[in-house]
């Protein structure tokens, strides 16, 4: 079976380097395998959605020396790769999941949901566990709340458990115990991320996922869906966390980490390149190295949680 991966950027800012680290990442875990590499734009949330950072993106991406076989600007035999054009398949899976009784209205405002936001459990990507209210209504009480109010749908969360072992660092992840029933669709009409990515990553044929590991308590989600919908899931692997000096999660607001700023302050892509590729522990020094050169120096990260740049951005600036 030839293995399929993908990049699945959302459009809404300028790619910055710790979206270039899970790029670079899940392209060299493909090439590695002699893979196939898709391109995903995810604009489902419309309103911060741009194209022309689509567009920014994919010249990023081309002058880090990531290519990909499918996708904008090349095609293939699963477009469109634009997540705002592939509504109808998320509504086709609403309606299978609404058939087999695993969704239920939810007509819960933000101020209710926000007084479960210190709740304990939730997933760090998502917030405080949804505690069911709106599970149990009746019909009548349902009729009454929907005449005011367009109500979210919920995707019912089984209790059971759903393990699985990371495919980059071997370590079980969460099993989604407590994760809680979660929004497939919101009131605005908006599909969510849970569902969108499953829905295209099952009809993409992706075998492997890696993303960063602020998704990681989502996979229990999309194992959930995959098995509702029908679908056998991929492996997934999550790689640590890029974050400054002072601790903080890289932002695509800072414009001094983007890609855009490197191109335009003439660093090499390759310096950029090598420092990611010492700092993930796959080559000893920081020095220059093209994408194709660290395919085969690729594996797991050598430490766990957050890597920061701060030297590594260091030594970057002083060699550019």
């Amino acid at each position: 079976m030839i293995r399929r991966g993908r990049f699945a950027p959302t459009p809404s800012g300028l790619l910055h380097i710790g979206n270039a680290f899970t790029a670079l990442a899940a392209w060299l875990q493909i090439r590695q395998a002699g893979g196939e590499f898709v391109l995903r734009i995810e604009d489902i949330d419309k309103p911060r959605s741009r194209p022309a950072f689509a567009e920014l993106q994919m010249d990023d991406l081309l002058w880090l020396g990531l290519d990909w076989d499918e996708g904008p600007r090349v095609g293939g035999p699963c477009a469109p790769y634009v997540q705002s054009l592939r509504e109808p398949l998320y509504e086709e899976a609403l309606g299978r999941l609404r058939r087999d009784g695993l969704l239920y209205p939810c007509y819960c405002s933000r101020s209710e949901l926000a007084s479960i936001g210190s709740a304990p459990h939730g997933l760090s990507s998502e917030g405080a566990a949804y505690p069911g209210f709106c599970r149990s209504l009746t019909a009548e009480e349902r009729e009454a709340k929907a005449a005011n109010k367009t109500p979210a749908l919920r995707f019912i969360m089984p209790t059971r458990r759903f393990p699985f072992r990371d495919a980059l660092t071997g370590q079980p992840g969460s099993d989604g115990v407590a994760s809680g029933d979660f929004v497939v669709k919101r009131a605005d009409g908006m599909f969510s991320y849970q569902l969108a990515v499953t829905v295209d990553d099952a009809a993409m044929g992706i075998t492997d996922v890696l993303r960063g590991a602020d998704l990681l308590d989502s996979t229990p989600r999309q194992l959930a869906l995959y098995e509702a919908l029908g679908h056998t899931a991929p492996s997934f692997a999550h790689v640590p966390l890029l974050v400054d000096g002072d601790g903080k999660r890289l932002s695509k607001r800072d414009r001094s980490l983007t890609l855009a700023s490197l191109r335009e302050a003439k660093i090499a892509p390759e310096r950029l390149l090598g420092c990611l590729a010492h700092l993930a522990g796959w080559i000893d020094e920081p020095e220059p190295a093209t994408a194709r050169e660290l395919i085969p120096r690729f594996g797991p990260i050598r430490q766990a949680g957050e890597l920061s740049m701060s030297g590594a951005l260091s030594h970057l600036i002083a060699l550019g």
